[in-house]
């Protein structure tokens, strides 16, 4: 379970989040909505360990994040952990196999050219970013990270900067993974169509949560709205 209490973040002087508590049982699919500004991003990155709360504490069953010093946070992330942000943050000189290969060695999974198959790229494998669509490098980088056979999955507006049909592939491909492999899955998006395809939905306004669902009804990626 992933867990947060009373956490606080401000950056120069301005509070980004006004003490935020919340819970995510493992295997959850979890959607943080909200508008530009509300603190969500702040919060995934408090969440995923790539910062530090001002006050307040995360627990990873039952490890404290809070605690952890620099290099315990990274070997958390490392073991734990795997991100996909609307940025591709791919290396640009080199290939789809070794960008990926750069998340499977995290973890010393040697059978990561089946995932990029998997994301519909085994024809891609010695291609470079350059030659690929805005959909094909969003989907080099689940693959990167999925290959670290990550126990939680960290996503910043991954569907940002695609058009509805890659959008809508990403999301059908992401959310059928997260079943099937049952890791938890945490995604910030400011479209609350996406929330639809979540078990949980937490909303967020001004660095607060204002209010926390259960979808008893859940839609995939293509009866949701765009």
């Amino acid at each position: 379970m992933l867990k947060a209490e009373n956490v606080v973040k401000s950056y120069n002087g301005s509070e980004v989040l006004k003490g935020v508590s919340l819970e995510v049982q493992n295997g959850e699919f979890v959607v943080i909505l909200g508008a530009s500004g509300s603190g969500k991003s702040t919060l995934l990155s408090v969440l995923s360990g790539l910062e530090r709360a001002d006050s307040g504490n995360v627990e990873y069953n039952g490890e404290s994040l809070s605690q952890m010093n620099d290099k315990q946070l990274t070997e958390f992330r490392k073991r734990e952990v795997g991100f996909i942000f609307q940025q591709y943050y791919l290396l640009s000189h080199m290939t789809v196999e070794s960008n990926v290969r750069m998340g499977a060695d995290l973890a010393g999974n040697k059978n990561f050219r089946e995932i990029i198959s998997s994301v519909g790229l085994g024809d891609k494998l010695k291609s470079k970013p350059s030659q690929l669509s805005g959909g094909e490098q969003q989907r080099v980088c689940i693959a990167r990270a999925l290959a670290k056979n990550p126990n939680i999955l960290f996503l910043d507006e991954p569907t940002g900067a695609l058009d509805e049909k890659t959008g809508r592939e990403v999301l059908d491909y992401i959310s059928r993974l997260q079943s099937e492999r049952k890791f938890t899955m945490i995604m910030v998006t400011h479209n609350s169509n996406i929330a639809d395809m979540a078990q949980t939905v937490i909303k967020m306004n001004s660095g607060n949560i204002v209010e926390t669902y259960k979808n008893t009804e859940r839609k995939n990626a293509y009866a949701i709205g765009w």
